[in-house]
């Protein structure tokens, strides 16, 4: 009897062991649950918010192909037809190298200039396994003067024609509808009109985007001229305008105080005020192409 009953619990034995094995087998054959990392993306909708860079790269492997327009100011009266008469105009490409890193080369009519900039990610706002609020990328550029010299008979360096520019693209995705972006910025230029002027530009950007359909948002900007004698002698930027996405390209339509359509003409030299109806009607095209997949 001690014998039957011995072997009737080695076999229940047995038989819980290996029901127990057999459901480990199963958990090890689905895996287990691990935590993800979510990366917000579209915080803005192409890579300017207006005149201003965004936060956004264009993807890997992509290039970017931007037309940036800017027309006269409308106080200007029916004789410019209120602007319209005049314009100037930046034609630029950018290129996504990586997930991390862009380059893009642009030429503008405002003064024959040329420019060459990168901008790199280095935070990306994310929840789940990685929490961070907050996507930071760093801009920088370099402008080129390319105007004849004013007086050619004196002495003059080529590095005069140079200007820098340098800014943090703060950003944070609040939600679908809602994005903002603050820009410390720092612009550098070798050659300045005066003697009082600076060489050194230090102004602080504010940027927003507020979606209002699933194709066309609000969007709005300010730099703000830290004090000095660049900030007597010019204005803060404000700008406002619209995003509007047609398929395979973002026509953005604003109107600002700015004549130029790079970091220092539109920060650093804004010549008209709001309030004086020094406005400017903008646009940027862009589209998209696919050089790698």
């Amino acid at each position: 009897m001690i014998r039957k009953n011995l072997i009737l619990c080695l076999a229940i034995s047995m038989l819980a062991t290996a029901r127990v094995s057999s459901q480990d087998d199963l958990m090890d054959l689905f895996g287990e649950e691990e935590p993800t990392t979510e990366f917000a993306y579209a915080t803005f909708k192409t890579t300017r918010i207006c005149v201003g860079q965004s936060i956004e790269n264009p993807p890997n492997g992509n290039l970017i192909f931007i037309v940036s327009h800017h027309f006269g100011a409308v106080n200007q009266g029916f004789q410019e037809f209120f602007g319209l008469d005049q314009a100037t105009t930046r034609i630029g490409f950018e290129y996504g190298v990586n997930d991390w890193l862009a380059l893009g080369i642009g030429r503008s009519t405002l003064n024959k200039t040329f420019d060459g900039f990168v901008k790199a990610k280095l935070l990306r706002q994310s929840s789940g396994a990685r929490n961070m609020p907050l996507s930071v990328s760093y801009f920088g550029s370099t402008a080129i003067n390319s105007l004849k010299w004013q007086d050619p008979d004196r002495k003059n360096y080529f590095t005069s024609r140079m200007s820098y520019s340098h800014q943090l693209l703060i950003a944070r995705k609040f939600s679908n509808a809602l994005s903002l972006q603050l820009m410390p910025t720092l612009i550098h230029r070798n050659l300045v009109a005066r003697e009082v002027d600076e060489n050194d530009v230090f102004a602080i950007g504010a940027g927003g985007r507020a979606k209002i359909s699933n194709r066309v948002s609000v969007n709005a900007e300010y730099y703000y001229l830290l004090p000095g004698q660049t900030a007597d002698d010019f204005y803060n930027t404000f700008t406002i305008g619209f995003d509007i996405e047609t398929g395979g390209h973002v026509f953005q339509l604003f109107a600002t105080n700015a004549r130029g359509a790079i970091e220092p003409y539109y920060i650093a030299q804004s010549g008209g005020s709001w309030l004086n109806g020094d406005i400017h009607i903008g646009f940027n095209i862009t589209r998209v192409f696919t050089i790698k997949r």
